[in-house]
């Protein structure tokens, strides 16, 4: 590795020396919250430089890759004032991708590198907290598998469902330790069987391992489908973050979570978070747990709450934008994972723009430029008209307006009806980011499980798609091609509809009466104006 192509967090150097093309967009933002004195966990990135050589030698790490880890890692070491392997204080790591494009849950990520039989007994004498040790190893172990190997998770969702149904409750979290040593037990048999070979102990193995599969997920189905959906280059490549970990899970005081620092659905002003309690960052992205409300987290943890409203003004000062940042709060203190300009619809990007001309954070010039991405000319807020019937459900509100169309159970089906120049909407249980084809297909989307700020939901949002999630009374039944909802029966291919504002979700298709943001647009004209009128007095 270069040691100019690899970028250290922790060491306070300056934001203005990197840019996203060298180290992505996330490593980049993440030095810049560095300066700005928010709380980063230490970290070192490899650059892009260094995925698209892996690609051009035919996919194969450098030879000397371990020895090169490992000086790295003794920088984290002395940073941290723990180390990588130790048995006493061990030092754990997550690997995250980073294109210098944001492109929202399409690659991979591992948590918790490093445990193994040692370092977890090492964690426990550190910590003193043995069900997080045991929830961060049976995590780790799947993980791997998944990422690593291509292992499908379902044998390892199915030894969790089978310890949830023993004991009789409905999340992992409410395990007791010796349930979560004994799952992560047999996570590793399970990992031993379907792999071909036991989990590996050694914690450099494991790095270079993620490291090499976070690369490799530049190229997989989703992320190529991203970038093309998108038109994003394939030669950009990835950089790879290696950054010592900080446990939302380590108990009551501690948790993860998504923020936005405005509303991305209307674009109001005001924290829009989702906080998952005792629980690390995949438990929010992946939309697969329900989440808790911001008032909870307000509640529970207010001066963990204010700090995040002041470093979300701060972000916003910093970037001049609508920001989404990830955040995860460790035993009452909080810490920043990543921060981004945030995914939005025409409707927020307009109000975003407005209210921050106003405010004297971006010109007019500069939000006319942002704006040149949506259609103004066609930009209408649907709403369900008060004479339509009840609804038969209710969910949460990820994305605003109103969206009718044939039910569909899978992406595929989706991709169906809109070949077929028909609107269809997307149910499923939760949606994993990778179908960001059938999302693009369908005219809304609805889920079970999941949070606004899920990784599918940002995607939804971006494409200006209706999205409700967290939908809990809704039961899909693939066998019968069928969902029921409020009594009702809705088979595949009849019509449903989706109401983004209220959350309500009505069988059949609904009236609709549209609305124009008129007063924002008259804004947008009359900069448009004075921008032409100054145009012609040069």
């Amino acid at each position: 590795m270069d040691a100019g192509s690899v970028y250290v967090i922790g060491q306070g150097r300056s934001a203005t020396e990197v840019t996203a093309e060298a180290a992505g967009a996330k490593g980049c933002q993440l030095l810049r919250m560095e300066s700005m004195r928010l709380p980063v966990p230490a970290a070192f990135i490899l650059g892009t430089a260094f995925s698209r050589r892996y690609f051009e030698s035919g996919r194969r790490l450098p030879h000397d890759f371990p020895e090169q880890i490992r000086i790295h890692l003794r920088i984290l070491e002395e940073l941290t004032g723990k180390s990588f392997g130790s048995s006493r204080r061990p030092l754990l790591v997550s690997v995250r991708s980073g294109a210098p494009v944001s492109m929202p849950g399409m690659m991979d990520t591992v948590l918790n590198i490093g445990l193994g039989t040692e370092t977890a007994l090492g964690l426990k004498r550190l910590t003193g907290n043995p069900h997080l040790v045991w929830d961060a190893y049976r995590r780790l172990v799947q993980a791997f598998a998944e990422v690593v190997h291509g292992v499908p998770g379902t044998e390892f969702e199915s030894l969790a469902a089978q310890h949830l149904e023993r004991v009789g409750t409905d999340t992992l979290q409410e395990l007791d330790s010796a349930a979560l040593q004994s799952l992560a037990m047999e996570n590793l048999e399970c990992y031993d069987r379907l792999v071909g070979q036991p989990f590996p102990q050694d914690p450099v193995r494991q790095l270079c391992d993620a490291v090499e599969a976070v690369i490799r997920s530049w190229q997989s189905p989703r992320a190529r489908e991203y970038r093309r959906l998108h038109r994003l280059d394939d030669a950009l490549g990835t950089a790879v973050t290696v950054q010592a970990m900080v446990f939302g899970n380590a108990g009551s005081t501690s948790g993860s979570g998504v923020g936005f620092s405005r509303n991305p659905a209307t674009g109001e002003p005001g924290l829009y978070l989702d906080f998952a309690f005792n629980a690390q960052g995949d438990d929010v992205v992946s939309g697969r747990r329900p989440i808790s409300e911001e008032l909870q987290l307000a509640t529970v943890l207010p001066s963990a709450y204010s700090e995040l409203g002041r470093a979300a003004d701060a972000l916003e000062r910093e970037f001049r934008d609508l920001q989404d940042f990830e955040f995860t709060i460790e035993e009452g203190r909080l810490h920043f994972l990543q921060t981004r300009a945030a995914q939005r619809t025409p409707l927020a990007a307009l109000r975003v723009a407005v209210d921050m001309v106003k405010e004297g954070l971006i010109s007019p010039a500069t939000a006319l430029q942002r704006l040149e991405l949506y259609d103004l000319d066609t930009l209408l807020h649907k709403r369900v008209r008060p004479d339509s019937p009840a609804a038969i459900g209710h969910a949460v509100t990820a994305g605003t307006g109103v969206a009718a169309g044939h039910l569909v159970l899978s992406g595929d089906r989706a991709r169906e009806f809109a070949a077929a120049g028909e609107p269809a909407i997307l149910v499923r249980p939760d949606l994993p980011a990778e179908d960001a084809a059938g999302i693009a297909a369908s005219a809304g989307v609805l889920t079970i499980r999941g949070a606004r700020t899920s990784h599918a939901a940002v995607v939804a949002r971006q494409m200006g798609k209706v999205c409700l999630v967290g939908c809990r009374d809704l039961v899909i039944e693939p066998e019968r091609s069928c969902v029921t909802l409020g009594g009702r029966t809705i088979r595949e291919g009849e019509w449903i509809s989706l109401d983004g504002d209220a959350g309500q979700v009505f069988a059949g298709q609904v009236a609709i009466e549209t609305e124009r943001p008129d007063d924002l647009l008259r804004k947008v004209e009359r900069w448009r104006t004075e921008q032409g009128s100054a145009v012609e007095g040069t």
